[in-house]
């Protein structure tokens, strides 16, 4: 639903239309969405029911878990306190450490270190688990050798982009005697929104009988996504500025002329831009991933581009100072320095847990007047220990791991190491 029509609405409709667009998810026909169920089974197992609306018997006891995803479920594990329980993973990317480099047009070269997911940091054993996937291909043999309990599979993660391989799947590993839960990321929801987040969440919660400590970490979620919209949802078509989410992926710069990637109007990121933020998408075709040319980026010539992670980090000073990216110099974003690096999120296939992170990135770069008060800094170390539960300093440590500390730095050289 289109926000900018709602001047002249009235107040009750205005709040109308705020729960609407956080409370629409993505769920199957007798899905309850939130992975309820009408009670324990009383031999031991609990009903559960997954994102395809399937209620599948869990386990009470449960304590071999192999998970598939990006980092989602596994972080949010860890944020239930049940990471112990991860046994095998299916995507490597939480078990990776990154480190990135750049030149600079004047010949220095800027070198990022030691980022990582904050699953990644917080629960190094994640980092020697079996990995019993390789692409969309499930080692079958090595997870019934595992014996595990029950596995998580992400549809949307960079393992399973198609649900007919998420349906075979699940089929072979059922025939194995393993239950299997399926989460629908946003990608795989009709009309892309936050709450098809806070529903996997949910059904995290109800796998470990934890509903209540699940509620509440998709409710702080989204509670920072309602504190966006209210402060922006008054702000008039006109006033309302562009914002391109873009990749700067090297493989682009390598096929056909291309510069980078952009997010279309049929995407999560373009409902965070304008559904939420209340900004306009520069971008106005649809696709994902979708890639430009140097010409196609001068003409968008949004005001506000956001770096996302793509296949690298890339931080603002890459656009400002690297030999590449001179082309398009005339940029407003670039010119303005109105150019921001998402934290950095190794493989990102599907929006993770740190959605609020881009949220609030792209909310004060849009609108920086409207949110002065609230300093990304702190802000983030409130979001670590809120949702992880560490203390101040772990909080930093993970600030760190993102390479987000140019927020309480003086730009990209108080923690990239020159070399």
């Amino acid at each position: 639903m289109a926000m900018s029509g709602m001047r002249g609405w009235t107040a009750v409709t205005l709040v109308l239309v705020v729960l609407l667009v956080f409370s629409a998810g993505c769920t199957e026909a007798g899905q309850s969405g939130d992975g309820s169920s009408p009670g324990d089974d009383t031999t031991g197992y609990r009903t559960v029911v997954d994102s395809r609306g399937v209620a599948v018997q869990v386990p009470k006891d449960l304590d071999r878990v192999v998970t598939v995803s990006d980092g989602f479920i596994e972080g949010m594990m860890l944020a239930l306190g049940e990471q112990e329980k991860i046994i095998a993973i299916g995507v490597n990317s939480p078990q990776r450490v990154y480190n990135y480099t750049y030149l600079t047009v004047a010949g220095a070269t800027y070198e990022y270190r030691d980022g990582m997911q904050p699953v990644t940091y917080l629960y190094p054993r994640i980092r020697e688990l079996p990995l019993v996937a390789g692409g969309a291909a499930i080692n079958y043999e090595a997870l019934a050798g595992l014996d595990p309990d029950l596995m998580i599979i992400r549809v949307g993660s960079c393992a399973f982009y198609s649900m007919e391989k998420v349906d075979t799947t699940v089929q072979t590993v059922e025939a194995l005697g393993i239950p299997v839960i399926v989460l629908k990321s946003p990608l795989y929801c009709n009309e892309q929104n936050i709450s098809t987040i806070s529903d996997e969440i949910k059904i995290l919660g109800a796998i470990f009988g934890k509903e209540k400590k699940a509620g509440e970490h998709a409710d702080y979620l989204e509670s920072q996504a309602r504190l966006i919209s209210e402060r922006t949802k008054d702000i008039p078509e006109a006033e309302r500025p562009t914002v391109l989410i873009f990749g700067a992926w090297p493989a682009d710069r390598k096929s056909g002329g291309g510069v980078g990637d952009v997010r279309g109007t049929d995407t999560i990121e373009h409902y965070f831009i304008e559904e939420i933020v209340h900004a306009k998408n520069a971008y106005r075709d649809t696709g994902d991933m979708v890639t430009i040319s140097a010409e196609q980026l001068l003409a968008l010539d949004p005001d506000v581009i956001m770096l996302e992670t793509a296949y690298g980090y890339h931080p603002a000073e890459e656009l400002y100072t690297a030999p590449n990216y001179q082309i398009v110099g005339e940029l407003s974003a670039i010119k303005n320095r109105r150019v921001f690096a998402f934290p950095f999120e190794p493989p990102n296939c599907a929006k993770r847990q740190e959605y609020p992170i881009e949220l609030m990135m792209i909310a004060k770069a849009a609108y920086p007047e409207r949110f002065a008060d609230i300093d990304l800094g702190e802000w983030l170390l409130d979001y670590y220990k809120n949702l992880y539960g560490v203390d101040d300093e772990t909080a930093k440590a993970l600030r760190s791991a993102q390479w987000m500390d140019w927020c309480v730095g003086d730009g990209h050289e108080s923690y990239a190491k020159q070399v």
